[in-house]
């Protein structure tokens, strides 16, 4: 590769959207909860352990979560979501109670092994414009404080995690790693802060994005087991992208006199769908490259010691925004229910383990009627309709679904919002173009969903106003998928 290149490659590795310890057995993950129909708490929780996970992180304290973490030998990350920032780093009061109802009561109450808090997940993102810049490190000093007061502190550490933006390379190496200069007096000062008082610096790192981000961009220099011209720093040969990223950012500790600060990799995977480069074979080939570090305790060129790595994530959310993109509902390497979506060899020769004791909706589907035609003139407002209150990026271009036809396009809509509804009564009524159908109309790598049942047909399934909006899109794109079929 070209200087040039590689600056190109650096810049873009570091945008973005437990592992192994020496002496420590075991695997960490994301637990994410923003889904429709999620799985019992006591479910995930059994997942986990299943499959050898004995760490955890959590993007807000949700109450089932934690209780169903009690006593389960499985270590936790508590985190503290960015629009609580503001009022934390106001108030240290507000601050002590977070912690005496996030923390210590979970702690005392249900005995849940709470080992961090993050405040804020990823706070200075490009894309937040400076938001979170005056709210983040007061907040953290106050959560700290709180956590002190409690009596947790050498337990309970505190840490935030950060976006792998918040460091580049000017020469496109990683020895010339440094922090953003916008943030780097801010950067110091935390890392200073979180050093003094024995805590890590956490770090998410998204190959994934590298290669999303440009079609130029050297496939296989995503990977583990890649064949991609090695990148030379020096006497350095760097063959992924993970290794150059992860070590720009110990160039820039070193540089500012914290070569032996402790970083946790907080956030790292692959997602399956919602996109062409999102597909279960490229996450299977990353994850299990990722997996196979893990269990060899590997590190990296300039810290041969390996980090914590939470893979993120364990379970698909339907519910997440699509910023930056349709991928972000499908990270998890079990689909929201539990099932398998691709064998991953772990540890000791196991293989994973699904979900046990998920109960189902009736197994019947939404679709379009065979009587209905796709040239109706009700069909796309239909789909628009169906699309905007569930999710339909499985039908996006290189998706799972986008070798549908017209009418298998319509039925993944209508089925979609059948199931998000729970079934209930009337919620497979389109206009007279749907009909509920006992034949499951699944094909090839497209899968026609049956939702969790939650037990509460009565209650309307949680939408946020952004996620309806970012939906409906997809709602415009299912037709004019029609429309390229012709059927309009």
């Amino acid at each position: 590769m070209t200087n040039s290149y590689i600056l190109c490659f650096i810049l873009l590795c570091l945008i973005g959207g437990q592992g192994l310890v020496k002496g420590v057995k075991g695997l960490a993950c994301n637990w994410g909860t923003q889904s429709t129909h999620p799985l019992q708490p006591n479910i995930v929780v059994q997942l986990l352990k299943d499959n050898g996970f004995n760490k955890v992180k959590l993007f807000e304290a949700d109450p089932g979560a934690l209780k169903a973490l009690g006593r389960s030998g499985i270590q936790v990350m508590v985190g503290i979501p960015n629009d609580l920032l503001a009022p934390l780093a106001s108030s240290p009061q507000a601050a002590i109670n977070w912690v005496q109802q996030n923390v210590s009561n979970y702690v005392s109450k249900y005995g849940v092994d709470i080992r961090y808090v993050a405040v804020g997940n990823e706070p200075f993102l490009k894309t937040y414009k400076d938001m979170y810049l005056q709210t983040t490190f007061p907040a953290l000093k106050n959560i700290q404080a709180a956590l002190i007061k409690a009596g947790l502190a050498k337990k309970v550490k505190v840490t935030v995690p950060l976006n792998a933006d918040v460091y580049q390379s000017d020469s496109g190496l990683p020895s010339g790693g440094n922090f953003r200069s916008d943030i780097h007096d801010l950067m110091i000062s935390m890392i200073k802060f979180l050093s003094d008082n024995d805590s890590p610096l956490t770090i998410n790192i998204y190959p994934f994005l590298s290669l999303n981000a440009d079609p130029n961009f050297p496939k296989d220099f995503a990977f583990f087991n890649g064949t991609a011209a090695p990148v030379v720093d020096g006497s350095i040969p760097y063959t992924n992208v993970f290794e150059a990223n992860f070590d720009t950012l110990i160039s820039a500790l070193e540089k500012n006199g914290f070569s032996t600060m402790p970083v946790i990799i907080g956030e790292v995977g692959w997602p399956t769908d919602g996109d062409p480069s999102a597909n279960a074979q490229y996450a299977q080939r990353f994850n299990q490259g990722l997996l196979d570090r893990i269990f060899q305790g590997q590190g990296t060129p300039r810290r041969k010691t390996p980090p914590d790595v939470y893979l993120f994530s364990l379970i698909d959310e339907d519910d997440k925004s699509t910023l930056p993109g349709n991928f972000e509902k499908h990270w998890g390497i079990f689909y929201f229910d539990g099932a398998i979506k691709y064998q991953l060899n772990m540890a000791n020769g196991k293989s994973l383990v699904p979900a046990k004791g998920v109960r189902y909706l009736a197994k019947q589907w939404c679709v379009m009627s065979p009587d209905a035609s796709i040239t109706d003139p009700n069909l796309a407002s239909s789909i628009s309709y169906a699309c905007s209150y569930t999710d339909c990026t499985s039908l996006g271009y290189g998706s799972s679904c986008s070798r549908l036809d017209a009418r298998q396009n319509a039925s993944y809509a209508f089925n979609m919002y059948y199931q998000t509804m729970d079934q209930r009564k009337g919620s497979c009524s389109f206009n007279n173009l749907s009909v509920v159908t006992n034949l499951n109309p699944s094909q090839g790598t497209c899968r026609f969903e049956i939702m969790i049942d939650l037990g509460k047909h009565e209650t309307a399934p949680r939408s946020s106003l952004a996620g309806k909006i970012q939906t409906s899109t997809m709602g415009l794109i299912v037709v004019l998928l029609l429309i390229i079929y012709g059927a309009f």
